[in-house]
């Protein structure tokens, strides 16, 4: 069965973000076509890339490397959940893809962005990154906005048609990483 990572993106104090990566799982927990699982960059602990070879090299130094190599490797499709900060992903998820790079290749992946704009300029930039990693990314894309689906730009609470595109997203995100089994094996 397709195994799909849903990352979550912020490590900031307060963050947004664990509130939709939750969302994001609780529906995508529903489906029966993925397993599904929550990958909070917290839980990794993550310095400044601090590894002296390229991660394209895959001669990893650190413990910390082995650890997220190790669970990126496991799936086979990306549901990125980030911030846009500064027009921008968040500095911490941008570090975390850093560190590795045939762990991504060859897979999938989706994207569920929050801001004031919904996060889609975030997503801009994360799109040129999973290029240059060999990560199809899908169309469809769930941008949530801290005016609309944030009460007092804290407490989230999505409009209902988020689900229906969050579903497309899941879809699309599914299915690529099915078909990109084939070079993954290869």
């Amino acid at each position: 069965m397709t195994k799909v990572g849903i990352i979550l993106g912020s490590t900031r104090p307060g963050r947004n973000g664990e509130a939709v990566a939750k969302w994001v799982y609780d529906i995508a927990s529903k489906r029966t076509d993925a397993e599904f699982e929550l990958v909070d960059l917290l839980d990794y602990k993550l310095p400044h890339l601090d590894e002296a070879a390229p991660p394209s090299f895959g001669q990893y130094a650190n413990d910390h490397t082995k650890q997220w190599s190790a669970k990126i490797s496991q799936f086979d499709a990306y549901i990125f959940v980030t911030p846009e900060y500064n027009h921008s992903t968040s500095g911490a998820l941008k570090n975390a893809i850093d560190f590795l790079y045939t762990e991504w290749n060859n897979k999938a992946a989706g994207f569920v962005s929050y801001g004031s704009a919904g996060g889609t300029r975030a997503v801009e930039h994360l799109r040129l990154i999973a290029a240059e990693l060999q990560i199809a990314d899908v169309r469809a894309q769930v941008a949530l906005s801290l005016f609309t689906d944030f009460e007092n730009f804290s407490v989230f609470k999505p409009g209902p048609q988020h689900e229906t595109t969050l579903n497309t997203v899941l879809d699309q995100t599914i299915a690529w990483g099915q078909a990109l089994s084939t070079l993954r094996k290869g």
